[in-house]
């Protein structure tokens, strides 16, 4: 197992009760918002209103809403995560809910157990997109899915990532890190909320990424915060977030 890969397993595990009430309330929600700021589906449509005859799959589930979501859209769902702890969190709240059909595995999204174009959808939001190496999971992902299928992914702007102190405190005005050089980032030693390994590339380090693997961008999007949003999230006020993207989206299909 590398060493990310163990690490971000250990992280999640402890951090997992933290997102149980989280998972709760997106469980209970209907109709599907996106990202840190809760962006809604009408405003960011990164699900297909109808996925009935859709296989998907979700890259690094944590507490499975977005499985849960797509499955109440038609799909037959398979969902993996890293950490056993979300997954125990994830299982409960499917029963509770009444969903028996989703295939829920315990692994790493960089290695799934499934054959080649197993799906014609794949998506992650804040799961393979930011803990996994993203020069493994992208080919990952473009080998689980059929010619012609998706791929949506929501993580981090790399813009918030190189103006992220690299003690850990929340993002501010200044460059911390070098842009082209982004790549993986260690939290495990920082001074706030230590652990981790996440992962981020320059937006042309993206394409470039995509290009090579042999999936084609359809649209890219950043994510602004909702003016009336004063929240600080996850070291990001909504301040900066309305100045600067703090998240993206990108929409990809394999060619």
């Amino acid at each position: 197992m590398q060493d990310h890969v163990a690490e971000n397993r250990r992280y999640w595990n402890e951090y997992a009760p933290q997102w149980v009430a989280a998972g709760e309330r997106e469980w209970a929600a209907r109709s599907p918002y996106w990202g840190m700021w809760r962006i809604p589906q009408s405003e960011v449509p990164l699900l297909p209103d109808e996925m009935g005859q859709v296989n998907a799959i979700e890259l690094g589930c944590g507490t499975g809403y977005i499985s849960a979501w797509m499955q109440r859209r038609g799909a037959a769902v398979t969902a993996i995560d890293n950490s056993e702890n979300q997954l125990a969190t994830a299982r409960r709240l499917a029963a509770e809910h009444g969903i028996e059909d989703i295939e829920w595995i315990h692994g790493n999204a960089e290695d799934v157990p499934k054959p080649d174009g197993s799906y014609g959808f794949a998506i992650s939001e804040y799961g393979a997109s930011i803990w996994c190496d993203p020069t493994v999971w992208i080919p990952e992902a473009h080998r689980l899915l059929v010619p012609g299928g998706r791929l949506v992914m929501l993580g981090n702007s790399p813009i918030a990532s190189i103006c992220t102190p690299l003690g850990g405190e929340n993002v501010d005005l200044r460059l911390h890190r070098s842009y082209f050089d982004l790549g993986r980032m260690d939290w495990t030693e920082v001074e706030i909320d230590p652990g981790g390994v996440e992962f981020n590339l320059s937006i042309s380090g993206w394409f470039k990424l995509f290009h090579d693997t042999g999936f084609t961008v359809d649209n890219y999007l950043e994510l602004r915060a909702p003016a009336d949003n004063t929240d600080t999230l996850f070291a990001i006020s909504g301040e900066w977030a309305r100045q600067y993207p703090s998240e993206h989206v990108w929409m990809l299909h394999k060619e």
